[in-house]
């Protein structure tokens, strides 16, 4: 892509779209009812991807068309309008010159002066460009460079910018909105995460291309664009790499060894950092690995032990034990030295990344391990009674939250809801449902009691703030229950960047920018630990 000089002269808060640079192939039928048309037309990939990227961008988008657009494909866009995947539509009466009056007539003179036109017509955004407005132009397929990215200072023939493919727009925008702001007070958050965990976060308000007030540009990297032309306009990567997974081979060993295989893309990113150690990384790959591994996470959590001088209450890690087969003529043995009795919650030791990685069970009767479906090599952990009541806990740099959610209940209801009374093993997915007390679906003693024990704020702060500094991550949750009989609190679960959706947005999105800017200070040595 490239640009001249002097383009881009203010802060892009607005991006009109010409419409034919959004569509397949062109479809014949013109005379279809509004169902048949939408079904009819269809978006390109890289334009519905791009909607809604910009959708929840803090950047308002319009989509402008002329008069030679079929009905089909206006009737979609007028559908999509209805269904506020874009701010306006703007119909172009009598010819391309209507551009600039149409808009300012829709979003007002001020914010017209700030929109960026993207249009795959060089005479029009020439035009526009005289005028004083931001263009750019979509090159047709073959002119220019495919497999390069660059923003020389030289001057283009049409004085816009050009981009070669539709996908390279966000990164055009977050250039502009760099370039007219001071260098020094912005920085580029570079994030990949897969589409739907994107949208979570982005469609609170996460994930802006307009700069924040704390000077945060976020740009969404795309496998589809050349690596290491994106990341050098990035200052921080931040990114879920376990939704990146290919496959994870546990180790029969007791520590994790590098058995992960990301996808391609994932690779790539990775070999870039590798060599180029100029980029705030969130988190660096190593600190990940042991949440993805159950057995590590247990051990992890033996620390928290020394940290419950100052309370009342103890707060530790379940007792558990490592399985490689269920049929081990031993394990009943080994199952009382590590202190378990009965029922059990077994789980993959393989904490995330694949799919098998939430298939669970909680097991009655010591003869139903035999034939128990759950992977292997697996954690058998202690079934904590605790009243139906969970804690979600969340860690945001130097901030900590927490929200309370419905539980499994205890283990007597447990055993009533087993097939009827028989006991069987019940298997569920942990990310799909978890076996709950239909007849009792309150929360016992309202906000943040779990029986007659009440959560200790202090004790679970300090335990986040040991295990932030233990594992080194940014951005990370765990889950507490209280054990009913003795008070204590059982870390259950730990997980890498959250989507901490329990936090409401105007608390959490603030805080997730400024741990963020908290990491890169630490990693600039502005900043201690």
């Amino acid at each position: 892509m490239g640009m001249d000089g002097d383009s881009g002269g203010g802060l892009v808060n607005g991006i009109l779209l010409d419409a034919s640079l959004l569509f397949a192939s062109d479809h014949n039928n013109q005379n279809l009812s509004s169902a048949s048309a939408s079904a009819s037309a269809s978006l390109l990939p890289a334009a519905d991807s791009l909607l809604r990227k910009l959708r929840y961008s803090k950047i308002r988008t319009g989509i402008f068309y002329e008069p030679e657009l079929s009905a089909i494909k206006v009737c979609l866009l007028e559908e999509m309008t209805r269904l506020k995947l874009f701010d306006s539509l703007i119909a172009v009466a009598s010819s391309i010159e209507n551009v600039v009056s149409e808009v300012a007539l829709t979003w007002g003179e001020n914010i017209a002066s700030h929109t960026l036109v993207v249009s795959g017509q060089e005479e029009l955004c020439l035009k526009l460009r005289n005028s004083g407005w931001m263009t750019a132009i979509l090159r047709s397929p073959g002119h220019g460079p495919a497999n390069d990215i660059e923003f020389p200072t030289g001057s283009e023939t049409s004085s816009s910018i050009l981009i070669n493919k539709l996908e390279e727009l966000p990164l055009t925008v977050c250039h502009l909105n760099k370039k007219a702001e001071s260098k020094e007070n912005i920085l580029v958050v570079g994030y990949i995460m897969k589409p739907s965990r994107e949208e979570d976060f982005a469609k609170r308000g996460a994930f802006p291309l307009y700069p924040t007030q704390d000077g945060l540009i976020f740009l969404p990297l795309n496998y589809e664009l050349p690596i290491p032309a994106q990341l050098q306009q990035v200052d921080i990567l931040l990114h879920k790499a376990t939704d990146e997974i290919v496959d994870v081979e546990m180790s029969t060993a007791s520590e994790f060894v590098n058995t992960i295989e990301y996808t391609k893309g994932m690779q790539e990113l990775q070999r870039y950092i590798e060599h180029h150690l100029d980029c705030c990384v969130i988190d660096p790959f190593p600190n990940i690995c042991p949440v993805l591994d159950r057995l590590k996470i247990q051990q992890i959590l033996f620390g928290l032990e020394n940290l419950c001088l100052k309370s009342c209450y103890k707060i530790r890690g379940p007792r558990f034990l490592k399985v490689e087969s269920f049929k081990e003529p031993n394990l009943q043995d080994r199952l009382f030295e590590a202190k378990l009795s009965l029922p059990n919650i077994v789980k993959p030791q393989v904490a995330c990344g694949v799919a098998v990685a939430h298939s669970m069970a909680i097991v009655f009767k010591m003869e139903d391990y035999k034939d128990l479906n759950v992977p292997l090599p697996a954690v058998v952990q202690e079934y904590v009674d605790h009243s139906s009541c969970l804690f979600k806990f969340y860690v945001l740099g130097e901030k900590v939250y927490y929200a309370i959610k419905k539980s499994t209940p205890n283990a007597a209801t447990l055993m009533s809801l087993s097939e009827e009374g028989d006991l069987k093993p019940i298997l569920f997915d942990s990310l799909k449902s978890l076996p709950i007390d239909k007849k009792n679906q309150q929360l016992e003693d309202g906000v943040n009691n779990a029986g007659n024990h009440q959560i200790d704020l202090e004790l679970v702060t300090d335990a986040a703030n040991w295990l932030r500094n233990v594992l080194n991550l940014t951005i990370f949750g765990f889950d507490v229950v209280i054990q009913e009989a003795t008070g204590d609190h059982v870390v259950v679960d730990l997980n890498y960047l959250p989507s901490f959706k329990e936090v409401p947005d105007d608390v959490a999105v603030p805080a997730f920018w400024e741990a963020i800017k908290w990491r890169f200070r630490l990693w600039k040595g502005v900043e201690k630990a």
